[in-house]
């Protein structure tokens, strides 16, 4: 993906609520069914996650995990709040 559209992105993200949160459960088949089913219809989604989700994985290992499960890229990390998008 080039520099501007990421760019963009991350600009209408930065407006955005986190839609899902991941907690102690961790990533789940439904919560991966969850996130699937919002980029098929937003595109564009932002996710927090919990202290106690992190405490146990390791924050860029639990998205990159995450893009990979559901075909997605990460445009924006920043502390607990990951930004993913999907074409």
């Amino acid at each position: 993906m080039e520099k501007q559209a990421i760019k963009e992105l991350r600009q209408k993200a930065k407006i955005m609520n986190p839609i899902i949160r991941i907690g102690k459960k961790g990533l789940t088949e439904e919560t991966i069914i969850q996130i699937k089913q919002l980029l098929k219809k937003r595109k564009l989604i932002k996710i927090k996650f919990l202290k106690s989700f992190i405490e146990n994985t390791e924050k860029k290992k639990a998205a990159e995990e995450l893009c990979s499960k559901t075909g997605s890229e990460l445009i924006d990390k920043v502390g607990f709040v990951i930004v993913i998008y999907k074409r």
